[in-house]
């Protein structure tokens, strides 16, 4: 534990304090766990080929950040991963197909990992994610 000094506005203290005692929890406690929880999101449980990238994410502007977050994958990559997963539930794949499918799926899982950590972000700075009828879907 490391020790810090801050000052709080007496309303926010007493808010503290009724909240530790309706949950039996010490005020020291109760401003970890508020900091904790609105600390930005970590890199640290990503794939560390993508880890600095997710990091940098963080120096980037709101509207950087919204266009990473609305991200499609492209059209023929899409089509192409359908296509192959296709052929793999009926078993027909060669290896070079295989392997082509493992990328295409690495390349879609680490879109989604970087539009997840963007509204992630975005969401840490106060804008409000999309409702899930308002996103895009493939065609």
């Amino acid at each position: 534990m490391q020790p810090i000094t801050i000052e709080l506005p007496e309303s926010v203290m007493r808010q503290l304090l009724r909240m530790a005692a309706a949950t039996q929890q010490s005020i020291e406690t109760l401003v970890a766990q508020s900091v904790l929880s609105n600390l930005p999101p970590s890199a640290e449980n990503a794939p560390p080929e993508i880890q600095a990238e997710l990091l940098a994410m963080q120096t980037l502007s709101t509207d950087e950040l919204l266009a990473i977050a609305q991200a499609e994958a492209e059209a023929a990559q899409w089509y192409r991963h359908s296509e192959l997963l296709e052929q793999n539930q009926e078993g027909q794949l060669s290896l070079n197909e295989r392997q082509e499918l493992t990328d295409l799926r690495q390349t879609a899982d680490q879109l989604m990992l970087r539009k997840a950590y963007a509204w992630a972000l975005l969401r840490w700075r106060g804008q409000k994610p999309p409702k899930l009828k308002d996103l895009p879907t493939p065609a």
